[in-house]
C-alpha cells in the first residue's frame, strides 16, 4: 500500500541523475506527481475516510493540477518549486494545502536563484522542506502524519549522498524509504490532526498524508530514473 503508484505508466520528462537538474526537470517532477496523484486520488480519499475528513485525495489532486498550470516557463529550479507550492496552498483544501505548499516553497527557497541543482543542493532543499513541514504542523516522527514518510526519505537521501550515489540513486533511496515509512504508519496510533480524535481506533490504517508523500517522491524517482536509464 505504501508504494502507491509504483506501477504507474505515465510519461515522464527528462532529469539527468548524474548531472545538475534544471528548472525543466523539476517541472517534469511536478507534472508527473500530478499524474500519479490523479490516478490514485480515490485510494487516497478512501484512506482519509477511515481516519480523517475523507477528502485528501481529491483535494491534493486539485492542488497539483493547479501547480501544473502555475509552472513558469524557463525559470530556475527554485522558482519552479516556489510557484508550484503557492498554487497548492491556494487550491488545496484542509491541512494538506499549507503542508505540501510549505514543503515545496521551503525547498524552492533553499535552492535560491541557481540555474542548476546538483544532488547535494537537492538534498539540502528536501531537508529544508521537511523542516518547514515540521515547523508548520508541529508533528514528530511517530505521530502518524506525512512526516513519517518524509523524514525517513530525507535521511535516506542524505545517507545515499554520503555513500557517493548520484542524484538518481539518492532520489530512489528517498522514495523507497518514504514508501516504507507510509507502510509503517499502519500500526501507529495517531497523535496529530483529526485522526488523533479516534485514539486506538486509528491503529490499523495507513496515514493518507504519508501515503501521498510516498507517491509524490515516487514521482521524483521516476523522472530521475527514466533519464538515467536513457528513457527520458
Amino acid at each position: 500500500m505504501g508504494r502507491a503508484g509504483r506501477d504507474a505508466g505515465a510519461a515522464v520528462g527528462p532529469v539527468n541523475g548524474a548531472v545538475p537538474v534544471h528548472g525543466a526537470g523539476l517541472g517534469a517532477w511536478i507534472r508527473h506527481a500530478a499524474e500519479l496523484v490523479s490516478a490514485d486520488a480515490e485510494r487516497l480519499t478512501r484512506l482519509d475516510a477511515a481516519i480523517g475528513d475523507g477528502d485528501h485525495g481529491h483535494n491534493l489532486d486539485r492542488g497539483f493540477r493547479a501547480a501544473v498550470e502555475a509552472l513558469p516557463a524557463d525559470a530556475p529550479p527554485g522558482k519552479v518549486l516556489v510557484a508550484a507550492g503557492r498554487a497548492i496552498v491556494s487550491k488545496t483544501g484542509g491541512a494538506s494545502g499549507p503542508l505540501y505548499g510549505t514543503l515545496l516553497r521551503r525547498a524552492g527557497k533553499a535552492l535560491g536563484d541557481a540555474d542548476e541543482v546538483d544532488a547535494a543542493a537537492l538534498g539540502s532543499a528536501l531537508r529544508a522542506g521537511l523542516d518547514g513541514v515540521r515547523d508548520l504542523g508541529k508533528a514528530a516522527d511517530g505521530d502518524k502524519t506525512m512526516v513519517d514518510a518524509l523524514a525517513p526519505a530525507v535521511a535516506a537521501y542524505e545517507a545515499a549522498l554520503a555513500d557517493g550515489s548520484d542524484l538518481a540513486g539518492c532520489v530512489r533511496a528517498a522514495a523507497d524509504a518514504a514508501a516504507q515509512g507510509a507502510d509503517d504508519t499502519v500500526p501507529m496510533q495517531a497523535r496529530k490532526g483529526r485522526a488523533s480524535y479516534l485514539g486506538p481506533r486509528s491503529v490499523g490504517h495507513m496515514d493518507p498524508g504519508a501515503s501521498s508523500t510516498a507517491l509524490i517522491l515516487r514521482g521524483l524517482a521516476d523522472v530521475t530514473q527514466a533519464d538515467a536509464a536513457g528513457e527520458g
